[in-house]
């Protein structure tokens, strides 16, 4: 079966901050209870939430099903008979070798889940904002913001004006001093950390341009960024979605870095030849 046959509530969820109204009634009722969806028809899901079997319909149009019945097929294969090898749960019995494995699984799970839900779109757009900024800003706290560093030491190659500010009491005033020429971004797993959304709030005030890299779609902070870009990520008992969420933000982070250089051509590839030579000093 197709791997997006197995993300019908990762669809959803994905999308969940661009619904109607209408089509957050429908999207709540599935992720409460998905087992029950598989056993009604299409008129018995529309009169639970009293709507028309056309609007249901166009719903499962809507997260990129032929229908009703596809959209059900997709949502049992989820729910019912899930991937045992790649839902494992780490247990007490579990080896090193074992656990490495499960703990490999479920990161490349994470990407293939990502994969399915990245919208092209808004990965064109951050990259054309990132490449037009005059000066571009990483945020993250906590674990985040060592992905923040991460995505520094990436875009510092480039030429490009980038930098990562630390604690939360510079990152504030180095996001006052940001303008509509300048691009923010932040990383958050949760996309509900008070210090980020404080640091988006004021950056958005100054006019810059902002990017989010989490994993909610309807999280506070994608709702306040012009571009949301997410992950998915399971969490198990040894291992929380923050961690699994990391391994597909850093591939979010390499891919704008990728297309960035792609765009910048001569001048990417000159900006790296002169970090290159300059740092082969630190190499006996």
């Amino acid at each position: 079966m197709d791997i997006t046959h197995q993300l019908c509530l990762a669809k959803i969820r994905s999308l969940y901050s661009r619904f109607s109204e209408k089509e957050t009634k429908i999207a709540d009722f599935i992720l409460n209870d998905p087992k029950n969806i598989i056993h009604l028809t299409i008129t018995q899901f529309a009169e639970e939430l009293d709507v028309a079997d056309s609007t249901v319909f166009r719903f499962c149009k809507r997260i990129g099903f032929t229908g009703y019945q596809s959209m059900k097929i997709a949502l049992a294969s989820e729910v019912v008979t899930p991937i045992k090898n790649i839902h494992d749960e780490i247990t007490e019995e579990d080896d090193t070798k074992t656990i490495a494995d499960k703990v490999f699984r479920s990161n490349m799970k994470t990407l293939e889940d990502t994969m399915q839900i990245i919208d092209p779109d808004e990965l064109a757009k951050a990259t054309e904002v990132l490449l037009q900024a005059r000066k571009i800003e990483f945020y993250g706290s906590g674990g985040s913001y060592i992905l923040a560093m991460d995505a520094y030491h990436k875009f510092i190659r480039t030429g490009l004006h980038v930098s990562a500010p630390t604690d939360s009491h510079i990152q504030i005033m180095s996001a006052s001093q940001l303008n509509e020429q300048d691009c923010a971004v932040f990383i958050s797993h949760s996309g509900s950390t008070k210090d980020v959304l404080k640091i988006c709030q004021i950056a958005r005030k100054t006019g810059a341009k902002t990017i989010a890299i989490t994993n909610l779609a309807k999280s506070p902070l994608s709702k306040q960024v012009d571009i949301p870009l997410y992950t998915i990520s399971d969490e198990t008992d040894y291992r929380s979605e923050a961690l699994s969420s990391r391994i597909a933000q850093l591939s979010y982070i390499d891919a704008l870095y990728v297309s960035v250089m792609r765009s910048l051509q001569k001048n990417g590839q000159d900006s790296l030849e002169k970090m290159r030579n300059a740092i082969s000093i630190k190499r006996i």
